[in-house]
């Protein structure tokens, strides 16, 4: 999004008809989604072989090994987002001092949302409540409590 130059040369390879006004996130996602109907195939193939045969046997080889590609693919994917959410939450957390870092490869987020804090204040004769809002960040290791700055 910041360089201006590749978003002019994405918007002009995007718009050629040979890319069929498809966006770059559908061509990303296309090897993904025919790994997929892969998966599906081998399944309908495994139901059409004869059992204890040697095509079965290849047939659900290939079956575990493509099962096991799209596991890995799913779980490369959530880290992903998991590392895109914390890059982005760093990038709106201000610390007074930097010794928390707060990107790191076995974190994520687990949990985030706004809460409220009351105050009870007891100098006077009755007690006075104000209230302030304050973000509550769940992650899998620790928990972070942040204000909105004024």
């Amino acid at each position: 999004n910041g360089n201006a130059g590749f978003q002019q040369v994405l918007e002009r390879l995007e718009s050629d008809p040979v890319c069929q006004r498809l966006s770059l996130k559908s061509f990303l996602i296309l090897p993904f989604q025919r790994i997929t109907r892969l998966k599906l195939l081998l399944q309908n193939i495994l139901k059409r072989t004869r059992p204890g045969s040697e095509e079965e046997v290849q047939a659900t080889q290939a079956y575990d090994a493509l099962e096991k590609l799209i596991k890995d693919c799913n779980e490369n994917v959530q880290r992903m987002k998991s590392t895109e959410e914390l890059i982005y939450l760093s990038q709106k957390i201000e610390f007074e001092c930097k010794i928390f870092p707060l990107i790191s490869q076995s974190r994520r987020l687990v949990k985030c949302g706004e809460l409220t804090a009351l105050d009870f204040t007891t100098s006077s004769p009755k007690w006075k409540v104000t209230t302030r809002p304050i973000y509550l960040h769940l992650f899998n290791d620790c928990l972070l409590l942040s204000r909105p700055k004024e």
